[in-house]
């Protein structure tokens, strides 16, 4: 982190030109993003800071600003979202506090300026023109392809959630009072000029969102200006406050963030259950009673020493173990995030071709949108219930649901989201090992003791449209 009061000092301010690829995008002919893969997107994006420099030196570390004076760039920012988008969003029915927030800064607190119901965009304009408002509106991947095109290959470069925000400001005005935010946030400035000011963090990677009172976080350690086609990173924990210069136009910018409730923390707590619960099946330490009246007692030092050593075998089985389950995290996310951007195409998730046979050769369609889990079988009522291979995907997902929390329609009758997958037998694990480690397999050669299981896996996949014939 720089010295309090120097402006500036994280830039890239390399000439920036649009990365090469085979081909050029015929959906948005001027992108500067490069859609090989995932990686080429992100590095597209902090273009021209290398990826590995930018993972070394800013990531969870320091901000980073990428100022850069190209004309192309600045216009393509502009066409991911601009203030007139919101004319036409409107007409399709979105609602106050769902969809959109209004808000203002006003001495130093947040303050919702939101109406009931239904957005009417005569009266958001009129909020916006005359009270000066902030409008904020909700995950616009929801509606615009081609920030659900940037954000599904984020999430299959970071594996995990990525979702958005924009932020429209009119001219001398402020939305936001100073605070930080649990999440790592890319800012692309998309129309106008935003004045940002960034302070040190009081808590480092912080885990929850909190406003700041501005008395208290000093001196700014960063001060700079946003124009249209810069790029800004800050680090969860990075205190933060933005206002629209007097005198110019109105600010468009969105916040593209991600890594929330995804730290070694989060998935010890998911990992180690899972743990336990094998190790207490081998160890019957585990299995022995806890003492009379532990549970009422407040001093408990004594079984904090037996809960210590308990811990150190753990640690030990943890070293020996190749494989650890992760299933509640692994599931929050594929559930979650986005379907794939498929583009113009007709109906890329109708199984294609011929039905795969013993003789095919085969290889993934979708492999960043599919996970393997082991499990209990869920469909076994019984007490003690075997073990079973679960893939779930994404492919199904409602990219108008993403980020949106969870809604009557979108659950089960229990109330949990739904999943889209299937379920096999302990013994195909090597099988399906075999596909999602290989570019392509031969179906005769899966490890499996029959023709008729072979056939039967792969036919399974082919119709969930998880695999291709080749």
């Amino acid at each position: 982190m720089s010295k309090k009061g120097r402006k500036q000092t994280e830039t890239g301010r390399e000439v920036h030109v649009p990365c090469k690829r085979a081909k050029v995008e015929a959906s948005c002919p001027s992108s500067p993003m490069n859609y090989d893969s995932p990686d080429s997107v992100f590095e597209s994006l902090i273009f021209p800071i290398e990826e590995e420099k930018f993972f070394k030196e800013y990531w969870e570390q320091k901000p980073l600003l990428i100022q850069r004076d190209d004309p192309s760039v600045a216009a393509y920012y502009q066409s991911l979202f601009q203030l007139m988008d919101l004319k036409e969003l409107s007409s399709q029915g979105l609602y106050y506090g769902r969809d959109v927030n209004i808000c203002r800064c006003v001495n130093g607190k947040k303050k919702i300026l939101n109406k009931d119901g239904k957005v009417n965009y005569m009266q958001l304009k009129r909020d916006f023109d005359q009270k000066k408002a902030t409008i904020q509106f909700h995950q616009p991947q929801r509606f615009k392809d081609e920030l659900w095109r940037i954000q599904e290959k984020l999430e299959c470069y970071f594996g995990s959630l990525v979702g958005s925000n924009v932020y429209i400001t009119p001219p001398g005005s402020q939305g936001l009072p100073p605070h930080y935010d649990d999440v790592e946030v890319f800012i692309l400035q998309l129309e106008g000029e935003k004045h940002w000011r960034l302070y040190k963090p009081t808590v480092h990677l912080a885990r929850e969102y909190n406003v700041e009172s501005e008395d208290y976080i000093g001196n700014p350690t960063h001060e700079f200006i946003l124009k249209p086609g810069d790029l800004l990173y800050f680090p969860r924990g990075t205190i933060h406050q933005a206002d629209t210069p007097l005198g110019g136009s109105y600010s468009t910018h969105v916040t593209i963030s991600t890594y929330q409730n995804n730290s070694w923390g989060d998935f010890l707590l998911d990992a180690i259950p899972g743990l336990v619960f094998d190790t207490a099946k081998e160890n019957v330490d585990l299995r022995t009673s806890i003492p009379r009246q532990l549970l009422m007692q407040v001093d408990i030092a004594d079984s904090t020493r037996r809960l210590s050593s308990f811990l150190r075998s753990l640690a030990d089985r943890l070293e020996n173990t190749k494989e650890l389950r992760s299933s509640d995290m692994k599931k929050d996310f594929i559930m979650n995030r986005l379907p794939p951007f498929l583009g113009n195409s007709s109906d890329p998730l109708a199984p294609g071709g011929k039905l795969p046979k013993l003789d095919s050769k085969i290889r993934l369609r979708f492999k960043d949108h599919a996970i393997i889990t082991v499990e209990p079988d869920q469909d076994n009522s019984e007490e003690l219930r075997k073990e079973m291979v679960y893939v779930y995907h994404s492919l199904k997902n409602r990219r108008e649901r993403h980020m949106m929390g969870n809604e009557d329609d979108d659950t089960s009758e229990e109330g949990i989201s739904e999943t889209h997958g299937l379920r096999f037998p302990l013994s195909h694990m090597d099988a399906l090992k075999q596909i999602w480690r290989s570019a392509t397999v031969a179906v005769k050669e899966l490890s499996l003791k029959s023709d008729v299981e072979k056939e039967n896996l792969v036919l399974s996949l082919w119709a969930e449209c998880l695999i291709e014939i080749i």
